[in-house]
């Protein structure tokens, strides 16, 4: 039975990607402490105590995002690897609302101006080596990432301003950041999986050892296979269910759903095969827990190419039936909608218009009005006197690939050829940095801080992270109004007038709003798809007996 849950407990975290974790560390600050090597780590995954009936080692199935690691500084997909993993933790946490709550972090006060914030350290914690953390080691934490992150591209700095000053009180427990920035709310901002504390004292690996604070650690790394997690038997927030976790990579939907079904893992994250996942919503031997997401599938528009012609962008999206694919193509994994943010967040989704509903006449005819018409009768129209041949990258994951080949099919029933290039994730970043596309295949957290600025960050005409190269100067106008906003009422008028901006001016295809899902085998209890998905394996999941 599908069961649709918004759940917020302490949400502790398993991930991603690939690397292979250094031993328990005893130093407590002190260099001596020394990384295992492979064969040491090997051993000592292999001593992890089990149940004679297998209750205390969990299998997971997952996608493993990027070229791997779990060093929050270094890379984002890291940094989500961390917490996913149940590595890392941050001072904050999301709950299913999307409202920040303690984690790290017990109170915090902030100055008026917004630029002093003081966070009192909750007593108590410990890194998985056993050590303390104290005030000082969160500071040296965050210091870390504008050093070692300097050269990767988890871009810390959008968290949290490279000229903050950062002082701990160790005697007082609080950390005190003091910003040239005034920031809304840094609590959000301090919630994002590239801010998790790590110590920095006495991790040798960050790559494949960082010590975190979470209920597992990283012991062994296979490549292309995944890790081996154990219990942190220095957990400061109760009991960790599992002794062990094998955390299997498996990319292809319907992969995950043959290992589910026959034994080879008890649990898995997000199956996008509409088929296989309707055969385990109707098998009472398995649970599937469905969450209304944050995030948006779309595809950018590369402004600097074909579709930089309006009339053309404006056909594009009228003649595309997103509705039929949310609703029928892939299932129900995606909720219909027509902005770049989701229709259940706070941002007057039903204040906005959209003048371009689906309508396949009214496309054509908006194409014949500016000439670009078929005038050789081939089937495909042109434009400058070339036949239209939009480029569309995409890869397989969460049913982008299903969106661009059902974009291809109606854009055809109107005279405009689509070539869809599927490949895998990272190659299509790179094409997309590149510029290498007409249209391309993205799946976002729209409020990966609880609030969406860094997300519409990819239309502002002055922003290193707008690849696709829309300039719209009322747009910017707004968005740097949005940048030292304080007021919540005003941030969310500013944020609803720049929706707006985007639909009006036929500037992103958007699909629809990705809803999330966890599927587990009867032998696994609690199993949870949380809203903000760096939360995957948390202590909440338990053996069923």
């Amino acid at each position: 039975m599908r069961q649709k849950k918004r759940i917020l407990k302490k949400t502790l975290v398993l991930g991603l990607a690939a690397t292979f974790t250094a031993g328990v560390m005893t130093g407590c600050g002190s260099s001596s402490s020394s990384g295992t090597d492979a064969s040491g780590a090997a051993d000592s995954a292999s001593e992890t105590t089990t149940s004679d009936d297998g209750g205390k080692t969990l299998t997971f199935g997952c996608q493993n995002y990027g070229a791997g690691g779990i060093d929050p500084a270094v890379e984002t997909n890291q940094a989500w690897n961390c917490m996913r993993y149940g590595i890392g933790q941050c001072l904050f946490q999301f709950d299913d609302t999307m409202q920040v709550q303690p984690w790290l972090c017990d109170s915090y006060e902030v100055s008026d101006d917004h630029k002093t914030w003081t966070f009192h350290i909750r007593e108590g914690v410990k890194f998985s080596d056993g050590c303390d953390m104290t005030a000082q080691s969160v500071a040296d934490s965050f210091k870390r990432l504008f050093t070692d992150g300097e050269s990767g591209s988890s871009a810390p700095e959008k968290y949290l301003e490279k000229e903050a000053a950062i002082t701990a009180d160790d005697a007082a427990g609080t950390v005190t950041i003091v910003t040239q920035t005034a920031y809304p709310d840094l609590t959000k901002n301090l919630a994002y999986p590239v801010m998790a504390i790590v110590d920095v004292a006495d991790t040798q690996d960050y790559a494949h050892g960082t010590i975190g604070t979470g209920p597992y650690v990283a012991k062994e790394y296979t490549e292309e296979v995944g890790y081996t997690l154990t219990a942190n038997e220095n957990y400061w927030d109760g009991e960790v269910p599992y002794d062990s976790v094998e955390l299997l990579y498996m990319g292809d939907a319907s992969a995950k759903a043959m290992a589910l079904k026959s034994g080879q893992v008890d649990l898995v994250e997000n199956i996008t095969t509409v088929s296989d996942l309707e055969e385990l919503e109707a098998d009472e031997n398995y649970t599937v827990t469905i969450a209304n997401g944050v995030r948006c599938g779309f595809a950018y528009i590369n402004q600097g190419g074909i579709l930089g012609n309006k009339d053309l962008r404006e056909a594009v999206i009228q003649a595309v039936d997103e509705k039929t694919m949310c609703e029928t193509t892939v299932g129900g994994l995606y909720t219909y909608g027509f902005s770049v943010l989701p229709s259940n967040l706070a941002y007057n989704y039903d204040k906005l218009s959209n003048p371009f509903e689906y309508n396949q006449e009214e496309a054509k005819a908006k194409l014949d009005a500016a000439g670009i018409v078929d005038s050789d009768g081939d089937g495909i129209r042109e434009l400058d006197g070339e036949n239209i041949s939009l480029k569309f990258i995409t890869y397989e994951n969460r049913a982008l690939s299903t969106f661009a080949e059902g974009t291809q099919q109606l854009l055809a029933e109107i005279g405009i050829g689509v070539e869809v290039n599927n490949m895998d994730s990272e190659s299509e970043w790179n094409e997309m940095v590149n510029g290498n596309y007409d249209l391309c295949s993205s799946n976002w957290t729209t409020v990966g801080t609880g609030d969406p600025t860094e997300y519409l960050d990819n239309w502002y005409g002055k922003s290193t992270a707008n690849y696709c190269g829309y300039e719209n100067e009322e747009y910017d106008k707004l968005y740097e109004q949005l940048l030292v906003e304080l007021d919540d009422a005003k941030r969310t008028e500013l944020i609803t007038q720049m929706q707006q901006v985007l639909v009006d001016d036929a500037a992103v295809l958007v699909h629809g709003y990705y809803n999330s899902s966890m599927i587990s085998s009867k032998a696994v209890a609690n199993a949870n798809i949380h809203t903000a998905d760096y939360y995957w394996l948390t202590t909440e999941i338990t053996p069923a007996n």
